[in-house]
């Protein structure tokens, strides 16, 4: 308890009795009484060879029960097993190499640290630390081309990420970082530990090859990425027909299905090789495990085919789809349960350009915006 409030009352002994009160705060300084404690109590680490001076090893992690001013920061100190001085310990406690490792002239240092703390009298504790020093990289790092597909309304596309590549190694201990061309930056960014794929926003319509590279420290590696922006104009979405799949998540149908059911639905419903499939949209169905796909069909002279016309075709080739993946619905008008009796039923759709949704695998991702339908009766 860091302190207590009493409120204490003096009462005099006349008639009738009079009374006043006072507020005593009470402060309980701390006293240097715990010391450091590190977390875990013991650390094992691994460097392998041939790394550069100055390679971090190991975060130590030290805590302390007592009031700031009886704990950080901390002093480090390596007490036993740094006779040659082939390690280093910074005030932050990040253990460094201070020297080149040979897996040959030793596999193993045990370090003896000590931290200090700021108190008065200071308290100490000790941990050791097992450092592996192990053979160099033998295998260079693979990784899997991906290809990204980003819908976007017109000139709208706000940026976010976009993918993730997928790199592996069979150095077990290789730590693994991913870099893009510098030139490539300003639209573009790579995340260096994990390899996700920023897009900035504003990207224009087209295709983009980006320079990427993985690397273990010894070898670096390119990657295939491939970005293909589609930007959505809006008389799309006035000639849209939705297909709803059954049991499938939008990953799945990323990774397995859309490059298959893309080519499937082209032939069954494209009346000329020169006539454009725009996939708009997929988002799952609220509280079901089905799968909405927006698409639309635009005719080589730039109108776009009705949807009446696209149901017809796909009702007529719906068992040759169903090949690919199991179809639940193909909906022109989805009135959601209303009753327009003699009236129409009318929809419309909205997509928020800004409310993107990335469905990422290992070697497809597809960015694409939120859609909402809204559907009224009409005269």
């Amino acid at each position: 308890v860091s302190g207590y409030s009493l409120v204490i009352q003096a009462r005099d002994s006349g008639t009738p009795p009079l009374s006043s009160s006072v507020t005593v705060n009470v402060d309980i300084s701390d006293v240097n009484d715990n010391s450091p404690v590190f977390t875990p109590a013991n650390y094992t680490a691994v460097i392998q060879e041939n790394k550069p001076v100055g390679t971090s090893i190991l975060q130590l992690v030290v805590t302390d029960k007592d009031s700031f001013h009886n704990g950080p920061p901390f002093t480090f100190t390596i007490l036993t097993g740094n006779e040659e001085e082939e390690f280093t310990l910074d005030p932050h406690g990040i253990l460094r190499s201070a020297v080149i490792f040979k897996h040959m002239v030793a596999t193993e240092y045990v370090l003896c640290v000590q931290a200090k703390d700021s108190g008065k009298p200071q308290q100490v504790s000790h941990t050791y630390v097992q450092v592996r020093v192990i053979e160099e990289s033998i295998h260079k790092p693979t990784a899997i081309p991906l290809e990204i597909f980003i819908v976007t309304m017109e000139d709208d596309f706000p940026g976010g990420v976009i993918g993730k590549i997928h790199a592996t190694d069979q150095d077990v201990y290789d730590v693994l970082t991913y870099t893009l061309k510098s030139e490539q930056k300003s639209l573009f960014k790579v995340n260096s530990h994990d390899g996700k794929i920023i897009a900035l926003g504003g990207l224009d319509n087209g295709k983009y090859v980006l320079n990427v590279s993985v690397s273990d420290g010894r070898f670096q590696v390119p990657i295939d990425v491939v970005v293909h922006v589609e930007q959505l104009l809006q008389e799309m979405l006035q000639n849209t027909v939705t297909i709803r799949f059954e049991n499938v998540s939008p990953e799945d149908f990323v990774g397995l299905h859309m490059h298959g059911f893309r080519r499937t639905l082209r032939n069954a419903v494209l009346s000329q090789k020169q006539d454009s499939l725009h996939i708009i949209s997929i988002q799952p169905v609220a509280g079901s495990n089905q799968l909405d796909m927006l698409f639309a069909v635009q005719m080589h002279n730039g109108g776009f085919y009705k949807p009446a016309y696209l149901i017809q075709k796909l009702t007529n080739a719906r068992r040759h789809l169903e090949n690919v993946i199991r179809i639940s619905a193909i909906l022109e008008k989805n009135c959601s349960g209303l009753d327009c009796q003699e009236q129409h039923c009318e929809q419309s759709l909205s997509i928020d350009s800004h409310s993107l949704m990335t469905y990422s695998t290992a070697r497809i991702s597809f960015v694409c915006p939120r859609f909402y339908r809204n559907v009224r009766c009409m005269c």
